[in-house]
């Protein structure tokens, strides 16, 4: 099939041939005639496979085919997606495939002054892509009003609720016109967003192109066993002999994706972090630095799991084992993008093999080892972080036990004349009086 069977009109067309695209991937040929039909429609597919363009390509063909001004704060599509980088690459999308159309969009999201914002809507918008907060937040002082809404989309669903949005998109569905065309979009389907999905949809189509939580199988998937401490250097090691043009390195923390890019800096490799903590700017700028090749590495936390849409990842690299299984999904989906191959690379400690075991559960694949081995004495270890040191040295209840911490403390200082540590105090008789007596007074 290609993009004329799926009855695109002209411009649309020639703006995907400037773009290099000719056959639709399945996500966009099944759900491109069900858009254009004006149904609602639960989709269900991995990440890095043509959702934008999926629903992007038919609203563009509507605002095109019913042509009108756009009216002051009130758009006739609204998208929402959960990161700010998510949401200025669907707006960016929409301004490459409508080049040849007449239509205006804006983004709207947080960590930045909503003053133009606000003038652009006050401009009039056909197509609003937002974020739940920085949408709610303009809606409730009078900015945004949805009575002309046609289209309604909601985008990585199950990453929004992850991240906390669900009561502010219960908010926002509240406030959506009955009569419209509601498009869900998820990469996985808990209880929870098919919950979600039932609420905002009406008789939808359902298109589930790859099994919830698969993996891309051009990715070759890795685990490297390995101590805390020695996770530096191997991640050096790595990123120097494999040759990665472009790597994106996962962290668990904000502060350590800053420590991680810091210390590749002190070794010549040129990165940065991207997080939360990180101001807009600094992040676009982040972004474009390793978009446009000046850094090599770009290490950040899940906040960019599903928020960075750039071609020729050549590896991901899991620094922080995640604990949520569903995130290594969307971490190594950054790579192996638009039918590319791809390589995952995944750091694992002592006492993490439970998480391991859960991911690979998920995937429904074994990952081939690379280097170390868990040891039989880690192999069922309960997950979760411990002491680095914790193999060589007693914990704080054997200590307790065996008597070995008190006898340590008793021989550090032999000629004090006081008595070992944690040997049992006795009171001087005024001292015993004394005590006595604030009870009483108490």
């Amino acid at each position: 099939m290609s993009f004329v069977e799926l009855e695109l009109v002209e411009p649309i067309l020639r703006a995907l041939e400037a773009e290099g695209y000719t056959t639709p991937t399945p996500i966009q040929s099944q759900t491109i005639p069900h858009v254009l039909a004006g149904r609602d429609l639960l989709g269900c597919a991995q990440t890095g496979t043509g959702k934008t363009a999926a629903f992007a390509l038919p609203i563009l063909q509507r605002i095109d085919q019913h042509r009108r001004p756009a009216a002051p704060r009130a758009p006739r599509v609204v998208v929402i997606a959960p990161t700010r980088e998510l949401a200025s690459q669907i707006g960016q999308s929409f301004a490459t495939y409508g080049r040849n159309l007449h239509f205006r969009h804006a983004v709207v999201f947080g960590g930045v002054g909503q003053g133009p914002q606000v003038r652009a809507l006050n401009h009039g918008v056909h197509i609003l892509v937002a974020t739940p907060g920085r949408l709610l937040d303009l809606m409730s002082q009078g900015f945004i009003r949805l009575d002309q809404l046609e289209v309604f989309v909601l985008d990585e669903a199950d990453r929004m609720l992850d991240m906390g949005f669900l009561p502010d998109l219960k908010k926002i569905i509240s406030k959506l016109p009955a009569k419209r065309q509601s498009l869900f979009f998820s990469a996985t389907m808990p209880e929870n967003i098919a919950g979600l999905a039932h609420s905002l949809l009406h008789n939808p189509a359902q298109v589930s192109v790859t099994p919830p939580a698969t993996t891309v199988q051009r990715i070759d998937q890795q685990v490297h066993f390995v101590e805390h401490h020695n996770k530096r250097a191997l991640l050096h090691q790595l990123i120097s002999e494999n040759a990665c043009h472009r790597a994106l390195v996962f962290t668990r923390t904000k502060h350590g994706a800053d420590k991680v890019a810091r210390q590749l800096g002190e070794r010549g490799i040129k990165a940065d972090a991207i997080h939360g903590n990180k101001s807009q700017s600094a992040r676009e700028r982040a972004l474009l630095g390793f978009r446009t090749g000046k850094l090599h590495v770009l290490v950040a936390t899940d906040l960019a799991a599903r928020g960075i849409d750039v071609d020729d990842i050549s590896h991901v690299i899991n620094y922080d084992l995640p604990t949520d299984p569903e995130s290594y999904v969307h971490r190594i989906g950054r790579t192996g993008r638009a039918g590319a191959s791809g390589i995952a690379l995944t750091f694992c400690e002592p006492g993490q093999r439970r998480d391991l075991r859960d991911i690979e559960k998920l995937v429904r694949k074994s990952i081939q080892v690379a280097s170390g081995s868990p040891g039989p004495e880690t192999a069922d270890a309960p997950s979760g972080p411990r002491h680095r040191d914790s193999g060589s040295r007693p914990q704080n209840g054997e200590a307790r036990r065996t008597g070995r911490h008190h006898e340590q403390r008793s021989t550090a200082r032999p000629s004090s004349g006081k008595p070992p540590y944690g040997a049992a105090k006795s009171f001087h008789p005024r001292r015993k009086k004394r005590r006595n007596h604030r009870r009483a007074l108490a």
